[in-house]
């Protein structure tokens, strides 16, 4: 399924969202509520607060136990009331044309032996809603219409396009080929003509992007502008990113930012992300951690909520500047023939291709795609041979349930006992899982807590991650903070998106720690990151090395509007090498700069050294030696890059935005090539350079004739030294004259001579110099 076919789960509103997360919430203790090792934390309580509501929850106990059935009472007669009214208060349908025109309808009526509560279509060819104002039809035959026939026009016409819709998602949904999706997307594409909300959602998306049909800036707009009309958060989000990138429209921040804002209160989290960025950065708005730290939490609440026991896809942060300097550096992507070789040993019987295979698979990334069936298959293999590894995981799907693998408790719990008994982690933290919340045994916080130690000391992070939780929550052990920091540090360290998600939640409210803003901001921007939306990376890769660069720089500039600094990076790398021909020549370098100033900001390296040398150009801006020069120093001293102090010594060399200062220039050189092996040949160059400079600027400094003047020469080589230099002349040329001669008398001989046949010329060692 491609990215766009979830953009409608991606986006769903947050109520939508909060309410399935809060279904799956299983309360272990008073006040504790914990899913997968998450922590829902209550609006902000401090440890006080959460003692005191403890004692206050005991002690009101027996008084909610007494009132509980007068309350259940009150409730009912309030809902029986409240039936009444509605009833009494609901509009009543007045029969349209017919033979009862003007009277109301009568429900139920009876229509062919059959009772009607609503108006029908029932016995009509054309569609139209009819309803009786008596109750037997057939015995009156009074009857009118329920709609004018305007309304009804309408009506068929709505269900027509929603027919073709969903025609539409049907055939996106169940292939994997690019020419059946296009074919889809002229369905979608019809629908949306019929003003079809989420049809033209899907069709202004794949305009914008180029995904499946023609890449079309202007189209989209008009169709977001049309949505946004019409009050779709989806729409309110892409015209404001649209304003906010100058795609189609004039650049425009505040209207960006109005856009993103209503996209935000309907409930689009992509809105919200963009908005959590901006606070954070300052961009358009006042910086705000507060503000940031709320729309970062709210989207971090639903990422966690669709995390499931297998994890997420696996996030790919491919830099196009890194790929195109170093051409060997590996990107993450495993190279087809790669995998072929992993998929011949598996065939042929090896399990560690087997297992790892079927993780590949599992989790996707690194150019496989996530397919549970192909997982399955291998882990299977490597099961039946005994892997402890691969039963543990067959045992996370089963658990989990999916398509392919159907839920089943009973087998997870034998997968990962078989595990476990082997001492495998991942055996024992699922084992762990099935006593923590009962699956398929009762309930055993003891036993929990006994194999996630056993899986932490391992160094597996799911085992850190609950062993984390349960100290926070309480569960099985006295409620120790220090322990779940502990732990939770020790998972996000193995990178665990629930661990970060944790950890934010504490700094968030200062439980067990100092509360930070700004920490749990970088935590919470770090779980959203992790979001089915980080798919778009791949995707935008993937248009970029299919040479459909228009595609891929919209896409990039989507992800960075949201913050990705990887994105940021890579449409302002596109631009630089000026590849996207939707920007105007002379916009290319001013939004080059600007993406790459946000991802310097994020602490990309080359980023910043990018920023000095747009600076020290004039590319996008004037040329401003002494802000290169600040962003110079600033990659030197904080990333310790050997370009930024090549440059800084280049600088201190020519005197550029700062004094000239030839010893300064030798030291940035120094320690250019001290910080990288690849920078020594051009730092000898330049010392080289520097030394020939240096000699000069000091002869011209400095008078010859004065110095001969000085130089006493008796002094120097004694009363006699002209003698002595008069024999070292002689003695010259006495050698010249002879070697001139001995050259003249071996000339006729090699002449005379001839070679009776032609001599092979020696190999290239062995040839004398001339």
């Amino acid at each position: 399924m491609s990215l766009l076919d979830e953009e409608g789960n991606q986006d769903e509103s947050l109520e939508s969202k909060t309410l399935s997360a809060e279904d799956q919430v299983k309360d272990h203790s008073a006040g504790t509520r914990v899913v997968a090792g998450q922590i829902f934390l209550e609006s902000g309580k401090s440890d006080s607060q959460s003692e005191n509501e403890e004692n206050f929850h005991s002690q009101e106990e027996e008084k909610e136990n007494s009132l509980e059935e007068l309350n259940s009472l009150e409730m009912s007669n309030l809902l029986n009331k409240d039936l009444e009214e509605a009833e009494i208060q609901s509009p009543v349908l007045t029969a349209i044309g017919g033979t009862a025109d003007g009277e109301p309808c009568h429900f139920p009526f009876l229509f062919m032996e059959k009772e009607y509560a609503e108006c029908t279509a029932d016995g009509r060819e054309d569609g139209r809603l009819w309803c009786a104002t008596t109750y037997d039809y057939k015995k009156d035959q009074k009857w009118g219409f329920c709609e004018s026939e305007e309304q009804s026009n309408k009506r068929r016409q709505m269900q027509e396009a929603e027919d073709v819709y969903q025609i539409g998602m049907k055939i996106l949904n169940e292939s994997s080929k690019k020419a059946q999706k296009k074919v889809a997307y002229q369905y979608l594409l019809k629908a949306a003509d019929m003003n079809h909300t989420k049809a033209m959602e899907k069709v202004s998306y794949a305009l914008l992007f180029g995904d499946y049909l023609k890449q079309n800036i202007q189209a989209s707009k008009e169709l977001f502008e049309k949505l946004t009309e019409e009050g779709s958060p989806k729409g309110q989000m892409a015209l404001g990113f649209l304003y906010a990138s100058g795609l189609g429209v004039n650049s425009s921040q505040a209207k960006a930012l109005v856009y993103y804002t209503f996209g935000a209160l309907g409930g689009n989290l992509i809105a919200h992300m963009i908005l959590g960025y901006r606070y954070w950065a300052g961009i358009g708005v006042l910086q705000s951690c507060e503000s940031a730290l709320t729309h970062y939490r709210l989207v971090a609440n639903h990422v966690a909520s669709d995390i499931s026991l297998t994890g997420g896809t696996v996030v790919q942060r491919i830099r196009l500047a890194d790929e195109v300097e170093n051409p060997g550096m590996a990107s993450g992507m495993l190279e087809e023939d790669l995998i072929q070789y992993y998929q011949f040993l598996a065939e042929k019987g090896d399990v560690q291709a087997q297992v790892g295979l079927g993780q590949l698979h599992l989790h996707g990334g690194r150019g496989v795609e996530q397919n549970h069936q192909r997982a399955f298959e291998y882990f299977n293999q490597a099961a039946n041979a005994g892997n402890s590894h691969a039963m543990a995981f067959l045992g996370k799907m089963y658990s989990e349930g999916s398509d392919v693998v159907p839920q089943s408790n009973e087998t997870a719990l034998q997968y990962f006992k078989k595990a476990a008994d082997m001492g495998n982690p991942v055996g024992q933290s699922g084992l762990g899982m099935a006593y923590l919340y009962g699956r398929g045994v009762p309930v055993n916080y003891e036993l929990a807590l006994k194999y996630f130690q056993k899986a932490a000391e391992q160094g597996w992070v799911d085992g850190q991650l609950q062993l984390g939780s349960m100290y926070y929550n309480g569960i099985g052990v006295k409620k120790d903070y220090k322990q779940a920091l502990k732990y939770f540090n020790l998972a996000s360290q193995g990178g665990h998106i629930l661990a970060f998600y944790n950890l934010a939640q504490m700094h968030a409210t200062g439980t067990g720690v100092m509360r930070s803003c700004h920490t749990a901001v970088e935590l919470f921007k770090n779980v959203c990151e992790r979001g089915r939306w980080s798919e778009r990376l791949m995707t935008a890769y993937n248009s970029y090395k299919d040479g459909d660069s228009n595609s891929a720089v919209v896409q990039y500039l989507l992800l960075a509007e949201q913050g990705y600094e990887v994105a940021q990076s890579n449409a302002a790398f596109i631009l630089d090498q000026k590849e996207a021909s939707i920007v105007g020549e002379n916009e290319t370098y001013p939004r080059a700069l600007l993406h790459w100033n946000r991802a310097a900001s994020q602490g990309y390296t080359v980023a910043r050294i990018k920023l000095g040398d747009y600076h020290f150009y004039g590319f996008g801006t004037d040329v401003d030696y002494e802000t290169a020069f600040i962003h110079y120093r600033l990659a030197s001293e904080q990333q310790h890059s050997a370009q930024a102090m090549f440059n800084l010594g280049y600088m201190h060399e020519k005197g550029l935005g700062i004094k000239q200062d030839i010893h300064l220039a030798k030291r940035f050189y120094d320690m250019a090539a001290e910080a990288s092996p690849d920078a020594q040949v051009p730092v000898f160059l330049a010392l080289c350079k520097l030394g020939v400079i240096y000699s000069l600027q000091y002869i011209r400094e400095i008078n010859i004739r004065e110095v001969f003047s000085h130089i006493d020469m008796d002094q120097l080589l004694g009363p006699e030294w002209d003698l002595y230099l008069m024999t070292i002349i002689a003695l010259l040329l006495g050698t010249i004259i002879a070697y001139r001669q001995r050259q003249h008398q071996a000339i006729p001989r090699a002449a005379g001579l001839r070679p009776a046949v032609p001599q092979q010329e020696p190999p290239p060692e062995h040839q004398p110099p001339q």
